[in-house]
């Protein structure tokens, strides 16, 4: 029996937290994610062009299998309104055999 997929979690941010809900719902809709988890209230803090920036961001987790990476890559190129935004991929090291199936079955 082949191992199942692996399960990954992607992490967004976005300042605009109703771009980045609408963003996160067309990937749950398209298959590309199962799930995604909208936490507000992030302060980022970062250099950019030379300074210090201090922003309010809204950042989303989202679950997905690894084979779908690539593809949010691609997406938030075309949608998201940052020149550069972040966008990182982390294995789940450990996951519940019954959310993992269901994070597979959920994506395409």
């Amino acid at each position: 029996m082949a191992e199942p997929e692996q399960v990954v979690d992607v992490s967004i941010t976005a300042g605009d937290p109703e771009l980045l809900a609408r963003l996160v719902r067309d990937m749950v809709d398209s298959g590309l994610v199962a799930c995604g988890n909208i936490i507000p209230g992030v302060r980022s803090i970062y250099r950019w062009d030379g300074a210090v920036q201090d922003d309010p961001e809204t950042l989303a987790v989202l679950h997905t299998r690894r084979s779908r990476v690539d593809d949010i890559l691609a997406f938030m190129a075309e949608h998201h309104p940052d020149e550069t935004p972040q966008v990182i991929a982390t294995a789940a090291v450990h996951t519940h055999p019954g959310y993992q199936q269901w994070v597979i079955d959920s994506t395409r």
